[in-house]
C-alpha cells in the first residue's frame, strides 16, 4: 500500500477532485494531454472552479501532460469523458486513446483502473486489448485491470468524494481487494465490492438511467398536467406526502451523464438483439423538453399580442445546472435553437460562463443581469447561488409590458403571480 504511486489520467470533474483527494496519502501524479490546463493547474488555477488553490498546490502532487511521467507510477486511474456522437451511439475515441497512452507507458505489475462510464464488458472489451497492445505486456500475468465508476456529482458541495460510496471491482479477486485499499483511504463512506468488471459498469450505467426515466416519468406528467390546468408542482407536494412517493421533478436534462449513459445500455442491447422500449422512451421525452419550452415561451407571445419575428427573449441559467461551469449537452442550447426557429431574438445570461464561450457554443450573446432591459420574455432556467435574490419585481422592470415568465424549475411563488401583469408558465 506505501508503495503505491498513482496516476489519474484526466483531469476533470471527475479526475481532478480524485487526484487531489489522493495527494493526502500517496504520491500522484496528475497527467492530462491539456497543456494549458497543466500550466494552470501548476499556478493553482482549476478552470471549472470546483477545488481552491490551496488544495491543488499540493507537494505530493505532480501535474504532467508528458506521457512518460505515467511510468512512474503502478496505480493508474482512467477517468476521461465517453459522450455520444451524433448518432447517439457510444463515442469511445477518448476512452481509446487513453487506453493507447497508458499502454504505451504501462510498468509491469501496474493495476488500470477505469472510471468512465460505458456499457458492460466494454473495459475488458475494447480497453484491454488496447493496454497489450501497445504494452506488450500480458493481461492478468503482467498487468491487472479494475473499473470504479465515478459518482461525483460537479457543484455538489454536500456529497463529496468521501462521503460517497465507491464501487470497485477487478478481474480478480486479488485485484479488487488491492483496489479497494487504495479506494478505501479516502472514502470514509465506505467501500462496495462487485463481484465482477461487468456489474460494476452496469450499476454505474442504470443509476442515471433510473434518474433518466424518473425525469422524464415528471416531464410527461407535467405536460398533462398543463393540458388540464393543474399545477404540476402542487401535484407533487400532495403526492409526497406518502412516505414511498420518490421525489423527481421535471426540467431540462442536459450535462455529459444522464442524457449519454441510457444510449450506452442501449447500443449494447441492440447489439446482442433487444430493443429497449422504455430506456429509449425516457430519452425521446427527455430530448423533447426544449422544443416544449420553446412552445411555452410561444404560447406566452401570442397571449402577450407580440409578432414573434424580432421579439426578444432573455434565458438566465446557460449551463447544464445550477452552480457549476459546465455547458457541456446544456439543453439550453436546443432551447435556443427553437427559438432562433420563430425569427426570435434570444439573449444569455449566465454569470458563470465568459461572452466568448457563450457566443461561440450557444450562438447568442452573455450579458449580466443589470445589463437587461426591454426584452419580451424570461425563461428562467435555473439561478446559481449568486444570482437567488433576484425578485418577480427585478423581472418585470425588464419589460415594458406584460411579462412572459417560463419559470422551468418552479423558483418564483405562483401564488404571488395574480394581479394579471404576468403570464406565467410553468413545468
Amino acid at each position: 500500500m506505501e508503495n503505491k504511486i498513482i496516476c489519474v489520467v484526466g483531469l476533470g470533474y471527475v479526475g481532478l477532485p480524485l487526484a487531489v483527494e489522493f495527494s493526502k496519502f500517496f504520491k500522484v501524479i496528475g497527467f492530462d494531454i491539456n497543456k494549458r490546463k497543466i500550466e494552470n493547474l501548476r499556478e493553482g488555477i482549476d478552470e471549472n472552479g470546483e477545488i481552491e488553490k490551496d488544495k491543488l498546490i499540493s507537494s505530493n502532487l505532480f501535474y504532467t501532460d508528458n506521457p512518460e511521467d505515467i511510468k512512474k507510477a503502478n496505480f493508474i486511474i482512467i477517468c476521461v469523458p465517453t459522450p455520444v456522437n451524433n448518432a447517439k451511439k457510444p463515442d469511445l475515441s477518448y476512452l481509446k486513446k487513453a487506453s493507447e497512452i497508458v499502454g504505451k507507458n504501462l510498468s509491469r505489475n501496474s493495476i488500470v483502473v477505469y472510471e468512465s462510464t460505458v456499457y458492460p464488458g466494454c473495459t475488458e472489451e475494447i480497453c484491454v486489448p488496447i493496454l497489450e497492445r501497445c504494452s506488450n505486456l500480458k493481461y492478468k500475468v503482467d498487468f491487472k485491470v479494475g473499473y470504479s465508476p465515478e459518482r461525483i456529482n460537479p457543484g455538489d458541495k454536500e456529497h463529496t468524494i468521501d462521503k460517497i460510496v465507491k464501487v470497485v471491482s477487478g478481474c480478480d479477486k486479488e485485484t479488487t481487494e488491492d483496489i479497494a485499499k487504495v479506494y478505501g483511504k479516502i472514502i470514509k463512506a465506505g467501500i462496495y465490492k462487485a463481484p465482477d468488471i461487468k456489474t460494476a459498469e452496469a450499476a454505474k450505467i442504470i443509476e442515471n438511467i433510473q434518474r433518466d426515466l424518473n425525469i422524464a416519468l415528471m416531464n410527461e406528467l407535467s405536460i398533462i398536467f398543463n393540458k388540464l390546468g393543474i399545477d404540476t408542482k402542487e401535484v407533487l407536494k400532495a403526492a409526497g406526502t406518502k412516505w414511498n412517493f420518490h421525489r423527481y421533478y421535471p426540467g431540462l436534462v442536459g450535462g455529459h451523464c444522464i442524457p449519454v449513459d441510457p444510449y450506452y445500455l442501449a447500443y449494447k442491447a441492440e447489439e446482442i438483439g433487444y430493443y429497449p422500449e422504455i430506456i429509449l422512451a425516457g430519452r425521446r421525452i427527455n430530448e423533447n423538453m426544449p422544443k416544449y419550452v420553446a412552445n411555452l415561451v410561444i404560447k406566452g407571445l401570442n397571449e402577450k399580442g407580440k409578432v414573434l419575428k424580432g421579439s426578444k427573449v432573455l434565458i438566465i441559467g446557460v449551463t447544464f445546472k445550477e452552480n457549476v461551469k459546465d455547458y457541456r449537452n446544456s439543453k439550453v442550447k436546443d432551447l435556443i435553437e427553437e427559438l432562433k426557429e420563430y425569427g426570435i431574438e434570444v439573449l444569455g445570461c449566465d454569470p458563470f460562463l465568459d461572452n466568448e464561450i457563450v457566443e461561440k457554443v450557444f450562438g447568442v450573446k452573455n450579458y449580466k443581469f443589470d445589463e437587461v432591459n426591454k426584452v419580451d420574455a424570461i425563461v428562467v432556467v435555473h439561478l446559481h447561488d449568486c444570482m437567488k435574490n433576484i425578485s418577480l419585481e427585478e423581472l418585470k422592470n425588464k419589460i415594458s409590458e406584460k411579462l412572459v415568465l417560463v419559470d422551468i424549475k418552479n423558483i418564483f411563488d405562483k401564488d404571488k403571480i395574480t394581479n394579471g401583469k404576468i403570464i406565467y408558465y410553468n413545468l
